[in-house]
């Protein structure tokens, strides 16, 4: 396994290591001391599944507010999709700023996203599967999002979103 940072501080790219022979594969996806030793959480509490039967379907931007902020690893276990998080971490170097990977079953990579930020995805084909596995329990009066399409990150979608919720439709502009 490997664990890579990327743009935004925090946020990792974590790619399995698969070693295969002619019964398939086998790849080790989370370790505690590697993953303690990238300084990314090793407690994961919660663990959640979102299936998308179609492309072009959009979940996000989301997030959970003080004082149980979420920290997220996501993986994409059967299709693919264009994964996005953005920092709203107000001391952040990278403040607003966004990053992306395309995570799929072929890659097996996932995002580690710290606590502060919030996460999406669009689906870039049919039937996408994702695994969270989230650093806090879910707590409803505490969820949060911003907009996908919000001129304050001007996000560079692959695509238009075809499939999207009205709640997710219907975050406010963000303000600092």
């Amino acid at each position: 396994m490997e664990i890579r940072p990327t743009a935004l501080p925090g946020v990792m790219l974590v790619r399995a290591s698969p070693n295969e022979d002619e019964r398939g594969l086998f790849a080790r996806t989370y370790d505690s001391r590697s993953f303690a030793a990238a300084g990314l959480p090793i407690e994961w509490p919660q663990c959640n599944t979102s299936w998308n039967a179609r492309k072009g379907t959009l979940r996000g931007l989301h997030f959970q507010a003080a004082p149980r902020p979420d920290a997220k690893l996501v993986r994409c276990t059967r299709g693919r999709i264009f994964d996005v998080v953005v920092d709203l971490r107000p001391h952040s170097p990278t403040f607003r700023r966004w990053t992306a990977a395309e995570l799929s079953e072929a890659n097996r990579d996932a995002l580690a996203i710290p606590a502060g930020c919030a996460h999406g995805f669009l689906t870039l084909e049919d039937n996408c599967e994702i695994f969270y596995m989230m650093g806090e329990v879910y707590v409803p009066e505490l969820a949060r999002g911003v907009r996908w399409n919000d001129p304050a990150f001007a996000i560079s979608w692959p695509a238009e979103p075809v499939f999207i919720s009205e709640r997710d439709k219907s975050w406010p502009d963000f303000v600092v």
